[in-house]
């Protein structure tokens, strides 16, 4: 950090530099420039972070150089300085963002500490910066990224609220809005299976130009890759038209992309186009329908351009949502989330009561998801599922759970509240394990170094965390621990050893003897000697 000091009186500014410790505020180099156009031109060499500046000055006053600092650079801060108070001057100089103006001759208390204020806020001011072009260069790197998650968000149906929408549309600069939109699912045809292992991003990559090129002619566009490997892209109209006009253009410009798609790239596309609908409260609903057209319409054909009307399904032929939906039961028992995971159930179960009652096919599907995420977080505890369940186990292993939707709900939920119970017992297993260590360090080494910070590193926590998971498990503080401990033993040796008062107060960790009797003797209302003679005790 550099720093000039201006006053076109030689003495001041020589003394200011020479006899100030500006070393140890983490000022590096001090210039010196007897008129504020000499200030100037250092300015302009060299990279000044603070002036100090008489404000009288021949040719140009302190205020007049103010002004010109901060035509070339507003970051550098000022600190005036002037032989006599004048409230006109003061007005100017805050006018030009002066950090302080100081009447000669200042204190260094008062100059020192102008100084480190300009400093705090010339930091303040650089990590601000620095943060926010670190985060908008992450943003700016990361964007088609971001783009894709949320838009991947919204196809599998990640519950968001409004204002995140908002929030997240807005900071990805998508120039979508809640409304009418329509949704494009592309299928790459075999052609392009031969790149599979070799530059099939790439192919990708430039379909996606090529659709944003078609439709960005009339519509916002946002394109993604999804799970199943289709292309998806959700298109929103900039002009209001008939529905007609927009069905018709949307058929259009799909079978151009396929044509440009055959054209340039040597491959064959599929395309299912949705109806319009609202986004983003429908868009899961209405990709899921697109998938389900490809699935069932489209099959193993080639080359289709289809809308995905109405699919008029046997209701039993429906997927199951909320199993499915994020977050799933397993992510909910790795992250202990056991009140989620319950209220997930629930919901599973209200789903299957609802919509598929006499469906045991649905029932089986919800079951087995059910009893894979139990398995799952079974073994990644390290453990069996059938030690975890105990007796139920056998309904699992004799398909009896899945017998029933009511069967299912029952064994799912007491299964859960095991897992929940063996969870709990491991947790407080490992609390009182670490407690055993802490306390028999402590025994050990009670004559020793037993502060928090040298038992946190004996058991490898954080002494935070150490002491609220004593507190947790023992009820009272570690130090409460080692004070008791300290005093019992003190009670002890007195009564059955001759040893001194001073070589018990060393041995259970008192280095000052004299701070030893005070502490007992708070304790138990008489000195260590008088307790040894039975002076006030029974």
């Amino acid at each position: 950090m550099q720093m000039i000091i201006v006053d076109d009186e030689a003495h001041w500014v020589d003394n200011l530099s020479a006899t100030k410790p500006w070393h140890s505020l983490g000022i590096e180099q001090v210039h010196k420039a007897y008129s504020a156009f000499e200030a100037l031109q250092i300015i302009e060499t060299h990279p000044i972070d603070l002036v100090i500046s008489d404000v009288i000055m021949p040719e140009m006053t302190g205020i007049e150089l103010i002004g010109n600092i901060r035509e070339r650079d507003h970051k550098i801060k000022c600190i005036i300085l002037s032989g006599h108070s004048d409230f006109e001057y003061t007005k100017e100089a805050l006018r030009h963002q002066a950090v302080d103006y100081l009447l000669k001759p200042p204190t260094d208390q008062e100059l020192l500490g102008a100084v480190k204020s300009a400093i705090g806020q010339l930091k303040e001011e650089w990590e601000h910066i620095s943060s926010h072009e670190r985060t908008e260069f992450t943003l700016r790197e990361n964007l088609p990224l971001l783009r894709g998650q949320l838009l991947l968000s919204g196809l599998r149906g990640e519950r968001l609220t409004d204002e995140e929408w908002s929030r997240r549309l807005a900071n990805y600069h998508l120039p979508f809005g809640f409304g009418e939109c329509a949704l494009l699912l592309v299928r790459m045809e075999d052609e392009f299976g031969r790149y599979r292992n070799n530059g099939l991003h790439l192919l990708e990559y430039a379909i996606i130009n090529i659709a944003e090129e078609l439709l960005g002619e009339f519509a916002n566009v946002w394109g993604v890759k999804e799970e199943h490997g289709y292309l998806a892209f959700l298109l929103q109209f900039r002009q209001e038209h008939s529905a007609s006009f927009k069905e018709t253009l949307l058929e259009k410009s799909a079978m151009q992309m396929q044509a440009k798609v055959k054209q340039f790239l040597e491959g064959s596309l599929s395309i299912v186009t949705t109806d319009f609908f609202q986004f983003p409260c429908e868009l899961a609903e209405r990709y899921s329908h697109a998938l389900a057209y490809f699935r069932q319409i489209v099959g193993d054909e080639r080359e289709f351009v289809i809308r995905a009307g109405d699919l008029n399904l046997q209701a039993m032929q429906g997927p199951l949502d909320v199993v499915h939906a994020p977050p799933g039961l397993k992510n909910l028992l790795e992250a202990g989330r056991w009140d989620a995971a319950e209220q997930k159930l629930i919901a599973v179960f209200a789903e299957l009561d609802e919509k598929w009652s006499d469906s045991w096919e649905h029932c089986l599907e919800a079951g087995y998801v059910i009893a894979a995420s139990f398995a799952h977080f079974a073994h990644r505890s390290g453990q069996t599922l059938a030690g975890l369940l105990g007796e139920e186990i056998s309904l699992l292993q004799s398909s009896e759970a899945f017998a029933s939707i009511s069967r299912l709900r029952s064994w799912s939920l007491g299964c859960l509240h095991k897992l929940r119970e063996g969870t709990s017992n491991e947790v407080k297993d490992m609390r009182s394990e670490y407690v055993r260590k802490i306390q028999t360090y402590i025994d050990a080494h009670l004559h020793q170094d037993v502060s928090l910070r040298a038992l946190a590193d004996h058991v490898n926590l954080h002494p935070t965390h150490l002491s609220k998971l004593y507190k947790i498990e023992t009820g009272e503080g570690v130090s409460d621990y080692v004070f008791r401990l300290r005093m019992e033993t003190a009670c002890h040796m007195l009564k059955e050893t001759e040893k001194k008062v001073y070589e018990i107060s060393s041995e259970i960790g008192y280095l000052d003897p004299a701070y030893f009797i005070k502490v007992f003797k708070r304790q138990f209302g008489v000195t260590p000697q008088e307790y040894r003679e039975g002076v006030g005790t029974t």
